[in-house]
Formats: structure tokens, C-alpha cells, sequence
């Protein structure tokens, strides 16, 4: 995307963002190798959805997400498989809180090297975005807030604990298997321990969100060329990778009760169980080491 000049870095780099959550996804879902093919689509339809791409704007955003699709294939599917066989060993043997650190930070690092490998191409588009499409993210945005309000913020904290422990449950069950009531019980207790306080993510959310406006508006208003627009979108993307300083500790806390949730996880699970991970996570290897040899 090269000839644009209005402005938009945040939906993009929301679909950066986007990208890697739906990879990461894509290991929740049983159709690995259908989602990933699809993958360019569907990453279009979401960026549409929130940009209201004009007939001009779209055949470059195709082929931006075809490129970066391409790239991906070719150099990041296998070190999704050196992920999975580290996590097999890892569940063979004895799991420990130190694991999952440097697991997280090898996540985020290859996060990182994805948004700013579409950097450039996250400019070109926050340069070519409209004013009224301005007006659509703004009021995208508001609709995804009211539904996080009514599904997240309203209600008991019961409620609330229990929404968030039956999403844990879901993927507990995909990787290992159901579990007995003696174990959910175990896990409740590791859920409800974890700190809660959804308001604070909507109030990070509704931040960064606010973030992303201004700098697209000072695109629009300062009619900023690429060279000027590059560092803010850049800027977009690390807040977007890292929470703000104001709410750290609550992040921070939240992430490492989750680990220890996950410790908990793997430390009742039967051999049985074990194996249905075991052999999930092989069934993801042999997906991505067949899509990285693929060319599309």
C-alpha cells in the first residue's frame, strides 16, 4: 500500500495483533490446516469490519495480508513446531513456573517480530484511512465496549468467576481430555484465585482504543507523510504489546495466576490425560510442518 495519505495504524495493527492471536487460536481448533488456509479471509473480513475498506483501499490489503501470510508460512510455522515439541517434553517431564516464563517470552517475542515485520505495511494503510472510517472504528469500538459491559462488567462476581472458569475449562478439556469433578473442583479453586477485576480490562481496552484514535486523527489533521506516521504507529504497536505501567501489577498478577493455574492443570492430570495431550500437540506438529512445506 504505498499511495495513501489519511490514516489508520490501529485497526491494522489491531489485525496484526489479530494474526497472532488467531495462530495462537488456531491451536484450540481441530481443523489446524482448513482455519490457517482460510486464514488471509477471514483476517480480511475482520479488518473490514472494523475499517469499512473502500474499493480502493482493498486490493492492497489483500495483498498485504496474502504477503504477510506468505512470510509467515515460510518462516515462522516451524518455530511453532519447535514450541510444541519443547511443550511435549515439558509435560513429559516436570513442569515448573521458570517453563512457562520463558514460554510466555518466547510467545511474545515472535509476536513482536510479526508486528513489526507489517509494519510498513500498517503505515500505508493508517496513511490511506478516511475520516468517515475513522468515524466506523470509533463506533465499532463502542459496540464491542457495550458487549464486553454486558457480558464482563454486569452481574455478580460469582458470575463472573464462573464465566472465566468455564473458558479455562474449554481449552483444559480440548488438551487434555474432560475432567473429573475432584479435578474441576481443584482448578475452581486456582481460577477463583487469580485476581479479578474486569472493569480494569475494559478500562485498559477503552485506553488503548482512545490511543489509537488520536494518533489516527493526528495523521488525518497533520496530513503526516510516512516518514512521520511510521513512529507512531510503532509506538501503537508496543503499547499494544505491553499493558499500561498505570494497572502492571494487576496484569502481571493475572498472568502469573493463569501460569499457575496451568501448573495445577498438568500437576492433577492422569497419565491418560497426559497422552490426550501428548498426542493432540503431535497432531498440531505434523499440521504445521505440513503447512510450512505448502506454498499457496
Amino acid at each position: 500500500m504505498k499511495k495513501f495519505n489519511t490514516q489508520e495504524p490501529l485497526s491494522q495493527r489491531f489485525r496484526v495483533l489479530c494474526l497472532v492471536a488467531m495462530v495462537a487460536v488456531l491451536t484450540a481448533c481441530s481443523g489446524i490446516k482448513l482455519a490457517y488456509n482460510q486464514g488471509d479471509t477471514l483476517l480480511y473480513w475482520w479488518l473490514d469490519a472494523y475499517v469499512d475498506l473502500d474499493s480502493e483501499q482493498a486490493p492492497e490489503v489483500k495483498q498485504d495480508i496474502k504477503e504477510l501470510f506468505k512470510w509467515h508460512r515460510q518462516t515462522q510455522l516451524k518455530d511453532y513446531v519447535h514450541i510444541l515439541t519443547n511443550a511435549q517434553r515439558q509435560l513429559a517431564g516436570n513442569l515448573s513456573k521458570a517453563d512457562l516464563d520463558a514460554d510466555y517470552r518466547d510467545i511474545m517475542a515472535r509476536t513482536e517480530l510479526l508486528a513489526q515485520k507489517a509494519l510498513p505495511e500498517l503505515t500505508d494503510l493508517a496513511l490511506s484511512i478516511k475520516p468517515e472510517q475513522l468515524a466506523h472504528i470509533e463506533k465499532k469500538f463502542d459496540k464491542n465496549n457495550e458487549t464486553f459491559r454486558k457480558k464482563f462488567i454486569r452481574g455478580s462476581v460469582e458470575d463472573m468467576q464462573e464465566k472465566r472458569f468455564k473458558k479455562s475449562m474449554e481449552q483444559f478439556d480440548l488438551w487434555f481430555g474432560d475432567f473429573s469433578r475432584d479435578q474441576e473442583a481443584i482448578l475452581r479453586k486456582a481460577s477463583d484465585a487469580r485476581p479479578l477485576n474486569n472493569q480494569i480490562w475494559l478500562d485498559d481496552r477503552i485506553r488503548r482504543q482512545q490511543r489509537i484514535l488520536t494518533v489516527l486523527r493526528k495523521i488525518d489533521k497533520e496530513n503526516l507523510g510516512k516518514e512521520a506516521a511510521a513512529p507512531l504507529v510503532q509506538g501503537l504497536i508496543k503499547d499494544m504489546l505491553a499493558r499500561g505501567s498505570e494497572n502492571k501489577q494487576f496484569f502481571d498478577t493475572s498472568t502469573d495466576g493463569t501460569m499457575q493455574m496451568i501448573l495445577t492443570a498438568v500437576k492433577i492430570a492422569t497419565p491418560e490425560q497426559k497422552a490426550h495431550a501428548q498426542k493432540r500437540m503431535q497432531g498440531w506438529i505434523s499440521d504445521f510442518n505440513t503447512l510450512a512445506a505448502q506454498t499457496k
